[in-house]
């Protein structure tokens, strides 16, 4: 299915792009989401007469993006935990337990932008882990994951 997008997508394309996706992942994401309209030509005139508009709200989340990058790069939240002998967690640290500790810092992050792709943290020590914001901007922070 052909679809022109409406916003910035990893790994897909850029706004205004006609790219070709799975009929299912544009019928179930990009088209609830708003990202995309099927590629007709009445939805290219619309996409054209909008396009400033849609730039600059896509502009205007990437600054806002940067902004919430510069208040987390560097920052280290230090998470307390009950482990065993050897270092091993009872569980383990995900995604959402390092959205809230930052979210309890101050810093408004959500689960979703938390990227741990090695999987969960089941071991004490520090992690460097990297919070997408926006498909061009991430930062990094530092996990400490300490006894109890």
């Amino acid at each position: 299915m052909d679809v022109i997008l409406m916003a910035r997508l990893a790994n897909l394309g850029d706004l205004g792009d006609e790219v070709s996706v799975k009929s299912g992942y544009a019928r179930n994401f990009l088209f609830p989401q708003g990202k995309a309209v099927r590629a007709t030509a009445a939805n290219r005139e619309v996409f054209e007469t909008r396009r400033a508009e849609l730039e600059a709200v896509a502009k205007a989340e990437l600054g806002g993006a940067e902004g919430r990058a510069a208040g987390l790069e560097g920052q280290v939240l230090t998470l307390i935990v009950k482990a065993g002998e050897e270092g091993k967690l009872y569980g383990s640290v995900g995604t959402q337990e390092i959205a809230d500790g930052l979210t309890a810092m101050g810093q408004e992050v959500h689960k979703a932008e938390v990227m741990m792709p090695e999987g969960v943290i089941r071991t004490l020590g520090s992690y460097e882990i990297a919070i997408m914001l926006h498909s061009d901007v991430s930062a990094q922070v530092t996990v400490n994951v300490v006894e109890e």
